[in-house]
């Protein structure tokens, strides 16, 4: 029962600031995503299912949390195939910060891309070439100066919250 509790506080946090902090900061070609971080993060420790159910509900949450201004269930997409394709590496032995910054590079990628191109099949006039291009590079890059201190310390918590005799 701790497990789910830490996690639903993990992503809310998670979510939370990226609403009312990240997204409010001046930062010169976006701002860095958070919410995948965390999803990320807890899909290494617990596996494809647990990363797809996690990347699912912190998508979700962050389709209707205001100031959402997009279809709901774009996110929700996005955040669960990386949740799921993160998951796929989950090991317990500690991976290296190299290994971490590869998973986000392409987790951030791939949720940006994904979330584009939902708009784009949607129609979306937002979505343009260089809009998505200029997303990409400041998520990206922003998410990997972020990931050598979100990913292990999210990691952590979660590690904490499983039962003895887990992995």
């Amino acid at each position: 029962m701790r497990r789910p509790l830490v996690v639903a506080a993990v992503l809310l946090t998670g979510l939370m600031l990226q609403v009312a902090v990240v997204n409010r900061l001046g930062l010169p070609g976006g701002h860095p995503d958070l919410v995948v971080l965390c999803v990320i993060a807890l899909a290494l420790v617990g596996g494809p299912e647990a990363g797809a159910l996690v990347g699912f509900a912190a998508g979700l949450a962050a389709d209707i949390v205001p100031p959402a201004d997009h279809t709901i269930g774009r996110l929700a997409l996005a955040y669960a195939l990386v949740g799921y394709a993160a998951g796929l590496l989950e090991d317990v032995e500690e991976r290296s910060v190299l290994t971490t910054v590869v998973v986000v590079v392409i987790g951030s990628g791939v949720a940006v891309v994904l979330y584009a191109g939902v708009g784009a099949l949607t129609g979306d006039p937002r979505i343009t070439a260089t809009a998505v291009a200029h997303s990409l590079a400041a998520t990206v890059l922003y998410d990997v100066l972020l990931a050598p201190f979100v990913v292990p310390l999210v990691s952590g918590i979660a590690r904490r919250a499983e039962p003895a005799g887990v992995h």
